[in-house]
């Protein structure tokens, strides 16, 4: 078998016909021109730009996830560009794993802005009963652990009468019908 494929590929670069470069000097010499002018101008831009989208990509991963330490690997994604890359698999790492210790130590595993976020969509009247209620018992959880910040505080607050609000209306609504 390995022998009828050495002599097909030596039948077929037997029969493969010469290739000829019949272009003008002129020609050549003015697409090697433009071909260098592209090498040196846009290859290397292009290669910044790729690197910097790649390297953000942590941070964004981490925004879109309320990764409650997300600043920290802002921080570290910054730091990976300054010392070439080399702390960049560290940020890839610590985006996909589970914050297990802060949990434990603050009662959540979301960033702040995440219960600011809902908040806003509970204004709205975007946020299910379902998870009004969740968000409340990952308040009320943070606040065991630690001392809501102010802006938590308020928060939780708004929720609170929200969701008081809403008990409010089904009950008049059950009421009615």
């Amino acid at each position: 078998m390995n022998a009828v494929i050495r002599l097909v590929g030596i039948f077929l670069f037997l029969c493969s016909p010469l290739a000829f470069a019949h272009a003008p000097s002129k020609t050549v010499d003015t697409i090697a021109d433009y071909l260098a002018i592209f090498v040196i101008i846009v290859v290397p831009i292009a290669g910044v730009a790729i690197v910097l989208m790649i390297h953000v990509l942590p941070e964004k991963i981490a925004e879109r996830n309320q990764h409650p330490q997300k600043a920290a690997i802002q921080t570290l994604c910054f730091l990976s560009l300054v010392f070439g890359g080399l702390l960049w698999p560290i940020a890839w790492l610590w985006v996909f794993l589970k914050p297990l210790g802060y949990r434990i130590a603050y009662g959540t595993d979301k960033h702040d802005d995440f219960f600011v976020e809902a908040s806003h969509k509970a204004k709205r009247g975007e946020l299910a009963p379902d998870e009004l209620r969740y968000i409340l018992g990952e308040l009320d959880a943070i606040a065991e652990k630690r001392i809501l910040p102010p802006e938590l505080q308020r928060v939780r607050d708004e929720l609170g009468v929200i969701q008081a609000s809403n008990m409010a209306a089904a009950s008049a609504h059950k009421g009615a019908a």
